[in-house]
C-alpha cells in the first residue's frame, strides 16, 4: 500500500482536490445482497467485510490518507440477537485475519463510537488493536463502532458544558473549533467525500457534523459489490466537484 500523496502533490483548499485526504463509506446493502442470492444475513455480512478489505487496500493506492467505515451503528442494536451475535463474531474473525496486515502496512487502526459496550473479548480485541497500530502514520482506517453522530456531538456539548462549569473554559469561548475537538474524529482530517451505498439516499446519523461541507455521492451498489474500481470511479467523480465551501 503506497503512502498517501504528499501536501505538495495536492492543489490548494479553495479548488477541487486531485484526492480526497478523508473519505468515509456507509456500506449499506449486506442483507439484500444476501436476500437475493437466497443466503443467511451473515452470508452478506461476511462478503461485505471482503469487501471493506479491497476497498482500504484500493483507497490507499491511490493516496486517500484517512478511510473511514460505518460498521455499527448505535441503532444496529435493535437487529436480532442472533445476527448481532454473527456481527460480533465477524469482528473477532477480522481482527484476528487481518490486524498482522494492517500494521504492516502501516495503517493506524482508530475508533470512533463506544465499543465498550461490545462483549468485553471484543472490545478487548478491538483496544489491543487500536494499540498495536497506534504508532503507524501510513494510512488511518477509523470504524465506526456503536457510533451516533447525534449521541457523539451531545457527548462534545457534554464535555465542554462541564469545562465550562468548573471555570476552566467561559461559555463564550466556545466555537466551532472546541466542539471538533471534542468530537470522536479530532484527531482525523476534515472529511472531504462520503459514499453511500445500495442506493438509499440519506446519511443515516453518520458524521452530520463533519458531513457539513463533504462531498456527497449515493450509489446503487450494494455494499459486498463495491470494490476498488468502484472507489476509484468515485475518486474520478470527487475530482470533478468544484468545492466553493460557500464562496464564488
Amino acid at each position: 500500500m503506497p503512502a498517501p500523496a504528499s501536501a505538495k502533490e495536492r492543489p490548494d483548499s479553495t479548488g477541487a482536490s486531485a484526492v480526497p485526504r478523508h473519505v468515509a463509506i456507509i456500506m449499506d446493502g449486506n442483507g439484500r445482497w444476501a436476500k437475493a442470492r437466497g443466503l443467511p444475513r451473515v452470508a452478506g455480512h461476511r462478503e461485505g467485510a471482503e469487501a471493506a478489505r479491497k476497498v482500504l487496500r484500493a483507497a490507499g493506492e491511490a493516496g486517500v490518507e484517512c478511510l473511514t467505515l460505518y460498521a455499527f451503528s448505535s441503532e444496529n442494536w435493535r437487529r436480532p440477537e442472533a445476527e448481532i451475535n454473527d456481527l460480533m463474531g465477524l469482528l473477532r474473525f477480522y481482527i484476528g485475519a487481518e490486524l498482522n496486515s494492517l500494521h504492516r502496512e502501516g495503517v493506524r487502526l482508530r475508533i470512533i463510537g463506544d465499543h465498550s459496550a461490545f462483549q468485553t473479548d471484543v472490545a478487548r480485541l478491538v483496544d489491543d488493536a487500536v494499540a498495536k497500530t497506534a504508532g503507524n502514520r501510513r494510512m488511518t482506517l477509523a470504524v465506526a463502532l456503536n457510533y451516533g453522530a447525534r449521541a457523539e456531538i451531545v457527548r462534545a456539548a457534554q464535555a465542554l458544558a462541564h469545562r465550562a462549569a468548573v471555570g476552566e473554559i467561559a461559555p463564550a469561548q466556545i466555537d466551532e473549533a472546541m466542539i471538533e475537538g471534542a468530537l470522536d474524529t479530532r484527531d482525523l482530517p476534515p472529511l472531504d467525500l462520503l459514499i453511500r451505498t445500495s442506493g438509499e439516499v440519506r446519511l443515516s446519523n453518520f458524521l452530520l457534523w463533519q458531513a457539513a461541507y463533504a462531498e456527497l455521492i449515493f450509489v446503487d451498489t450494494l455494499w459486498p459489490d463495491f470494490d476498488g474500481d468502484c472507489l476509484r470511479a468515485a475518486l474520478v467523480q470527487f475530482k470533478a466537484r468544484e468545492r466553493r465551501y460557500g464562496g464564488l
